[in-house]
């Protein structure tokens, strides 16, 4: 991810964080000293430090839990408004999403637990309600934090723990598609009021407004699109006609093409037809800003690029892309020859058209042409 530093591996998730959590413990290390001197801004970052060392925890906690199901989970990145989980997937089934959601908030109330019973914290309500004083004991704010922690998470603000366990429950009833929508709008709608409540408080809850929203949509037509795929094969949401670039072209080669079509991805195929890798728009910038026109574009291009067959189901592809972290699949014909790509912008474009079609109902979708 840009603008972060990766710092180690945890049983195969790297752990980021984001340069703007430096900037916010910079500003904790400011305003504390204004208000207390050296020690008091010292203070300020280790408990902040602490605070989030436990939502790494609480991300972990959710990490452990899909492993179980067998869902990988690439990357953790700490960011200012707390952690961010990048499942390869989402769970499939209701009660797995239960458990995977609830994990989190499980590891906060155990920490809580932890710091009263083993360390000594404080657990008179006076003392936890302070959690913002820096003269409090450490342990007890650690604590309170943690509860804060499992309280706002176990909000049913999608995508949030909360509204992951409200999709969950609905999801036995109405499906994994109309789950989703529900639970995103009411996401949205609690984004809309925590974006009030930070007009007259604090700006923090106007940009985690903001997180939810975007996180609230962007997975809601995630769901939408897989549903739409649902019964499709991939050559029905495969794109057929397509500029492709020799092995031996260059980057120069490829803003050529880029500027004279609308692709964003360009397949690099040898001779025989065979695919040798996919060279993406961000790619071709990049090379462009770093290294000139002139290097050949097998060396800038995506090399690990899944492929399937255009009998094969079109869900399948999405899961493959997720997986692969690759930004198309290629569909192979006769001797693997490539006859097609799977993009996430033409299946959008595809979901766009269904959804105009009289009779479409999100989550029941009628399906034409499918085996």
């Amino acid at each position: 991810m840009a603008w972060s530093i990766t710092l180690g591996r945890v049983y195969g998730t790297a752990v980021r964080i984001h340069l703007t959590f430096l900037l916010l413990l910079l500003f904790i290390w400011l305003s504390s000293y204004r208000m207390g001197g050296a020690e008091q801004a010292w203070s300020g970052v280790v408990y902040i430090s602490l605070l989030f060392a436990c939502v790494l925890l609480h991300e972990f906690g959710h990490i452990f839990a899909a492993r179980r199901y067998g869902i990988r989970t690439p990357e953790v990145t700490l960011w200012p408004f707390g952690g961010v989980a990048n499942l390869e997937r989402i769970p499939e089934k209701p009660g797995e999403e239960l458990v995977v959601a609830l994990a989190g908030p499980a590891v906060n109330v155990v920490i809580a637990l932890l710091l009263f019973v083993v360390l000594g914290a404080s657990p008179e309500a006076a003392t936890l309600a302070r959690i913002e004083d820096p003269t409090s004991n450490l342990l007890t704010r650690l604590a309170s934090a943690n509860l804060f922690l499992v309280a706002f998470n176990l909000l049913p603000a999608f995508p949030m723990d909360g509204g992951r366990v409200l999709r969950a429950l609905l999801a036995y009833r109405l499906g994994a598609a109309r789950a989703t929508a529900i639970a995103a709008r009411i996401g949205q709608g609690f984004a809309f009021l925590l974006a009030f409540l930070g007009l007259f408080s604090s700006p923090m809850l106007i940009v985690i407004a903001l997180f939810i929203f975007m996180a609230a949509s962007q997975e809601a037509a995630g769901v939408q699109m897989r549903a739409l795929s649902q019964g499709l094969r991939v050559e029905h949401g495969m794109v057929r006609a397509f500029v492709s670039l020799p092995p031996g072209a260059t980057v120069g080669d490829a803003v050529d093409a880029l500027i004279a079509t609308t692709q964003k991805e360009f397949p690099v195929v040898d001779g025989a037809g065979m695919l040798r890798g996919v060279l993406t728009r961000d790619a071709i910038i990049k090379a462009l800003r770093e290294t000139g026109p002139g290097v050949p574009v097998i060396e800038v291009m995506h090399r690990d690029v899944p492929t399937m067959p255009a009998w094969a189901r079109l869900d399948g592809a999405f899961r493959l892309m997720s997986e692969a972290g690759a930004p198309a699949v290629a569909v192979t014909g006769e001797g693997g020859r490539l006859v097609g790509l799977v993009t996430p912008e033409n299946v959008g474009e595809m979901l766009m058209v269904e959804a105009a079609r009289p009779g479409f109902t999100f989550g029941r979708r009628r399906v034409a042409g499918a085996a």
